[in-house]
């Protein structure tokens, strides 16, 4: 279908009424407009990109010492030599449709470019400009061209488009995209082609630049599939490949975490097997092989086999794990539903369990939750360890009116004489013929304290609680959880683009931070819906390093010039009397999130 050519389409008038009877959310008339670009016309209508004019995210500067580059360089170079003095434009881009090259042969058609900024550092991704030859190639993964008014976007309506993702010829990973754009009036039916000709010498020019690297590694990675039923991973510097096993099982943290061993493991030449703790609970013994280049003193990379030793009968399929109901708490994501389920597992174990995690992630949550569920009735008692004095009070009050359920909190600021008075009266506790449950919390690395060696001794597991910045898509549960528990339940809502901009946050003080965050918006936004503009400036931008007084104050005049214009940039860059280029460099660097317009 992506074959047609121009003159096969419907007149241009039609289309064009078309187009504006899906804008305006009027029915579109069945074959009116062809069915891939009605699939990236919705597409484009749920990223909310604007069809009125053209504004595509600016990324800067992009790194063009890139094995991709290093292939395509001579493909393009020889191209664009046969092209000199035509109008049509030879486009390289990364796979989220950043520019990274763009070489025109005609210099009406260069200005042209640059007005609607298809050039290098900006994204022609669908999620920034909706239908174009270069984003709706990528979010299809086939060969794509856009003509005239397929187009999502006004001022594109003159060009012509055909866009084919490029794929690494070993791991098959999508890289890239090549896109030939010209005049729509100059179109013809050999543009697909000649793209998807320019796609394939690029692959190939790919495969010639590895040396037999990556190829000696990906035979390495395909023998040990053929033998190991297990995750396996194989790497160098510049490629990654993994199984399915790997996909299902292994979160990106936890993959981060195998690489980063077998890369130290390579440099130093351990061979021998090692078990590791990863970070979503499971733990794992790992093999790692060296795999040697076309000479034995060379290195292609490395492969990894890795083999579940924990709890082998929960993890024999890769079921996901299902939301266990805990009054009080929410969140959906793996890493924080497998403390969950880890915590009422101890419990049900009859095990006494020390919860690990940063001040703020919802340790003491859990816990009452966890007693809610299966003791809603009895007596649950929170106890803070360096507030308490008397220990012995524990057992009086144990006496008294039985406790189900005890945590005792803040565990790691004990000392070594008040933990070891602690571990002693939890003895007695323990037994008693009715001994509570109990938990003990304590922030990450506590367990290695000489001070908790003796009372950690009573707690034969430990649950890790996951940072928000670790399940960070939960937020869509925790921040109404929180407006109600604010007061302002039923009253106020969080809009989709408030909540896209916390995600992105780091979020270092945890659900206590979004408490005091959503608590000050609270103040000024008591009713309605929650927009990024009552959000905070810093969470209008990611930071990629520490900022200083004054580079916060201009930061945050950037985030509040961009909200009186309404997202438009150029008139932004008036109201603070810097240039353009000024305020993408400044809206680059800090990392705004410009407010849709």
């Amino acid at each position: 279908m992506d074959d047609i050519a121009p003159g096969a389409l419907l007149a241009d008038d039609e289309l064009a009424r078309t187009r504006v009877r899906f804008l305006t959310a009027e029915p579109v008339p069945p074959g009116s407009v062809r069915q891939t670009i009605l699939a990236s016309w919705r597409r484009s209508r749920e990223f909310q990109v604007q069809a009125e004019r053209i504004d595509p995210l600016y990324l800067g500067d992009q790194n063009l010492d890139i094995p991709l580059m290093r292939g395509a360089e001579p493909v393009l170079h020889k191209l664009g030599e046969q092209f000199e003095g035509q109008p049509i434009s030879l486009i390289l881009t990364d796979p989220n449709g950043v520019v990274l090259t763009q070489r025109t042969g005609d210099a009406d058609l260069r200005r042209h470019l640059e007005r609607v900024e298809l050039v290098p550092g900006f994204s022609y991704g669908e999620q920034s400009v909706g239908t174009n030859g270069i984003g709706t190639a990528l979010e299809d993964g086939r060969a794509t061209a856009v003509f005239g008014h397929e187009h999502y976007a006004e001022h594109l309506e003159n060009l012509a488009c055909a866009g084919v993702p490029i794929h690494h010829p070993i791991s098959g990973k999508k890289i890239g995209a090549v896109d030939l754009t010209c005049w729509y009036r100059d179109a013809g039916g050999l543009l697909i082609a000649l793209a998807r000709s320019t796609a394939e010498q690029i692959r190939q020019a790919l495969l010639r630049h590895s040396d037999l690297r990556e190829m000696i590694l990906f035979q390495a990675y395909l023998q040990t599939c053929r033998r190991w039923t297990g995750i396996v991973l194989a790497f160098n510097d510049d490629i990654v490949m993994m199984n399915d096993r790997a996909r299902q099982l292994l979160d990106p943290a936890d993959q981060s975490v195998l690489l980063g061993h077998a890369t130290e493991a390579l440099a130093e030449g351990r061979r021998t097997p090692a078990t590791l703790a990863l970070s979503s609970g499971l733990r794992v013994r790992v093999f790692c092989r060296r795999v040697p280049g076309q000479r034995e003193s060379d290195t292609a990379g490395g492969v990894l086999s890795v083999k579940l030793i924990e709890a082998d009968e929960t993890l024999a399929a890769p079921t996901p794990m299902l939301p266990m109901y805990l009054p009080g708490v929410v969140g959906s994501a793996p890493l924080w539903l497998r403390s969950g389920y880890d915590l009422d597992t101890g419990h049900q174990r009859g095990e006494w369990i020390a919860l690990e995690g940063e001040p703020g992630t919802g340790k003491l949550t859990l816990a009452k939750g966890l007693h809610q569920r299966h003791h809603p009735a009895a007596r649950l008692l929170t106890v803070d360890a360096p507030g308490t004095q008397d220990w012995d009070v524990l057992l009086r009050e144990h006496a008294e009116a039985p406790i189900r359920t005890l945590v005792i909190r803040h565990a790691d600021r004990l000392s070594a004489p008040a933990a070891n008075t602690l571990a002693g009266v939890l003895r007695q506790l323990r037994e008693r013929a009715d001994a509570p449950w109990v938990v003990l919390t304590l922030v990450p690395e506590a367990e290695t304290e000489p001070a908790l060696a003796e009372l950690l001794k009573a707690f034969p597991r430990t649950v890790r609680v996951p940072p928000l910045r670790h399940h960070v898509e939960d937020l869509a549960e925790l921040v109404p959880l929180v407006l109600s528990k604010l007061g302002y339940g039923g009253r106020l809502t969080c809009s989709a683009a408030a909540l896209h901009l916390l995600m992105r946050a780091e979020w270092p003080g945890n659900t206590g931070q979004l408490y005091r965050v959503l608590k000050a918006v609270a103040q000024r936004r008591r009713a309605g819906t929650i927009r990024p503009g009552d959000l905070p400036a810093e969470f209008h931008a990611v930071t990629r390093r520490p900022l200083n007084r004054f580079e916060s104050i201009e930061r945050d005049a950037i985030v509040r010039c961009l909200e009186d214009a309404d997202g438009n940039k150029v008139r932004a860059a008036k109201l603070l009397g810097i240039s353009r280029a000024t305020i993408y460099r400044k809206i680059h660097e800090y990392g705004i999130v410009p407010p849709a317009r």
